[in-house]
């Protein structure tokens, strides 16, 4: 495929835009850590909505939703749908906490919240198994997508794609710190958008897919296109559906899915406004994120299941695409050469823009771990914060280079989601609930996190998996690997909680006295305290959680409608598509009221 004058228009120029945004805003973010890693805390809830939605724009992710489409069907996207769950809590319950907490780093919580060497150790390393190891796992899987994508589009080698890619990234994140990445993020999230829609819309009506009924009638789609899946298939149903829904979304951790907030989503949180604008941020997001981008991407999985109905298809289209880049993920970018000039350019620029805006924030987000809760707590205490700033720069091009390294490496994109799920299992129930229940302290954490870890590590690199999960001759059934780790973590944890001391009496009290969590699980706390003449209480207002659990279920049913509803308006199923639209509306007016008798309104 060869491009033409303007489709290297498009794509430099928008090389340029983004180049001269980090330059612009370098001077201003280079004056304070704050300012490099959080923008003054002075960022509006719609830039940051849309940050969060082009950060989850990844060049993976399409690639991802393919990958899925064409091995599980539709129903299969339900492995990451089910962390609407999660977002919808973030957004009532959780999202004005940590704008409360005021931490520059979801790490500081630890030292806010735990005491003693425990609390220590843990920040530490989680800075460097987060904002190290897992990070750069994370960007390598984007990476290895952006090395697929050029590899069919454009020929090119992978280490051509990582350096050209990966260079350009490194110096606008370098530069223009957070305000950098939240400023492109504007650009990068209409262009990402512009390029998925283009592209659904013109490859299902290319002559050789035939429009989009000829791709609903194809046998290769029919029994794809099912939202839910097969009833009938009891494996299918507890793989793609119970599980995900009944454990998954609060049991694992994952990049933007975390459950009670964290990661870059907590970032974006802590650098808003105030609380108002933390919760409108992740609300807005979750809408953009689940309500409106699936469909382009599904759109171009099916049609690509008339063009490429199996790997070997693939193959034969690309001989060049080496045995070990070879996957369904590949689909998409296959695709993508159908493309026309002009529009090639704009979905190409996309593709760049999702790759730039994604692995720019986990660069952010990475270093202001290193710099605040490694660089500063255990090498240099006196930091300045020109140091700290210097210091973010060096690591942000340092995470750069070793995710490239390790995308050269990898080969499927599902895999590495797999076992990123399977890494954080069973640890979510904890981030949910250290909030609102005083038991939980540090060796909490500290074990579910090194119990789950092991127990991935174990299940993908010995013979363990085979026998425990191995149809038929397993202990367990093959689907239960993920439940297993949850349950096992879960019973660690919870031991290692109830065997060693609280928290002392002065990091709870000081804890509540911030942040005022309320409810039954520091009643224990608060009497306590005030049988000591110790008033830790500011307010008397009624407990907000259950009011946020209402409003979570009402923006789930009313997100999932809106997703569903424009399946079946697509799919042509008038009567059904009709009825999830009234549900819609429904779930709307209900929710306004629920979230209208919340004290915080945005």
């Amino acid at each position: 495929m060869e491009l033409q004058l303007l489709d290297y228009l498009i794509i430099f120029g928008f090389f340029a835009l983004v180049l001269f945004i980090g330059i612009y805003v370098s001077k201003k973010s280079g004056q304070s850590s704050t300012e490099y890693f959080l923008s003054g805390r002075s960022m509006p809830w719609w830039l940051l909505g849309l940050s969060m939605v082009a950060t989850t724009f990844s060049t993976d992710t399409p690639n991802l939703v393919t990958d899925l489409v064409r091995s599980n069907g539709v129903s299969g996207n339900w492995g990451w749908w089910c962390f609407l769950l999660t977002g919808m809590l973030t957004v009532f319950v959780y999202a004005k906490l940590w704008r409360k907490s005021n931490v520059k780093t979801d790490l500081e919580f630890y030292e806010l919240r735990y005491g003693g060497k425990a609390a220590s150790f843990l920040r530490k390393f989680r800075a460097v198994y987060l904002g190290v190891l897992f990070n750069v796992i994370t960007m390598a899987s984007v990476t290895l997508a952006a090395i697929k994508i050029g590899g069919v589009m454009l020929g090119l080698d992978p280490w051509v794609t990582v350096v050209s890619a990966g260079l350009i990234t490194v110096i606008f994140s370098a530069l223009g710190g957070f305000k950098g990445v939240v400023y492109s993020d504007f650009f990068l999230f209409f262009m990402a958008m512009a390029g998925a829609i283009g592209a659904a819309v013109y490859l299902v009506n290319l002559p050789e897919v035939g429009g989009l009924q000829a791709v609903l009638e194809n046998e290769h789609v029919k029994d794809k296109l099912s939202i839910l899946p097969d009833f009938n298939d009891k494996k299918a149903l507890i793989t793609a559906l119970i599980i995900p829904l009944a454990v998954q979304w609060w049991s694992s951790w994952y990049p933007g899915g975390e459950p009670g907030g964290g990661g870059y989503i907590a970032q974006r949180m802590l650098a808003a406004k105030n609380e108002n604008h933390a919760i409108g941020a992740t609300f807005f997001f979750n809408i953009m994120h689940y309500a409106l981008r699936p469909w382009p991407w599904i759109l171009v999985a099916l049609a690509s299941l008339v063009v490429y109905p199996d790997i070997a298809s693939i193959h034969e289209a690309f001989p060049n695409v080496t045995e070990d880049k070879l996957g369904h993920d590949l689909a998409y970018s296959a695709m993508m050469t159908k493309l026309p000039t002009g529009l090639l350019g704009v979905v190409l620029a996309s593709l760049v823009a999702a790759y730039m805006s994604t692995i720019s924030t986990q660069l952010n987000w990475g270093s202001s771990y290193i710099v605040y809760d490694f660089y500063k707590q255990q090498i240099n205490p006196q930091a300045t914060e020109k140091q700290m700033v210097n210091v973010g720069r060096i690591s942000t091009v340092l995470l750069m280079v070793l995710s490239a390294f390790l995308a050269l490496a990898l080969q499927n994109a599902m895999g590495v989601f797999n076992l990123l799920l399977s890494f954080g299992a069973g640890t979510g129930l904890i981030f949910i609930l250290r909030w609102f229940w005083w038991r939980i302290n540090a060796w909490s954490e500290i074990t579910a996190m090194f119990s789950s870890g092991i127990l991935a590590l174990l299940l993908e690199t010995t013979s363990l998996r085979e026998f425990l999960f191995a149809p038929e001759t397993g202990i367990f059934p093959e689907w239960a690997d993920l439940p297993f780790i949850m349950v096992v973590t879960s019973i660690i944890w919870l031991t290692a909680t109830f065997v060693t001391q609280p928290e002392s009496k002065e990091v709870l009290r000081s804890f509540y006295l911030k942040i005022q969590p309320g409810g039954p699980g520091w009643a224990k706390v608060v009497d306590e305290a005030a049988a000591d003449n110790v008033e830790i209480v500011k307010t008397n207002e009624k407990w907000s959680v259950p009011s946020g659990i209402k409003a979570m279920i009402s923006g789930v049913v009313l997100i999932y409608s809106i997703m569903f509803a424009t399946g079946y308006w697509i799919y042509g199923e008038y009567q059904t598509a009709s009825i999830l639209t009234a549900l819609v509306v429904l779930s709307a007016i209900i929710l306004l009221k629920v979230w209208r008798g919340m004290k915080n309104v945005f």
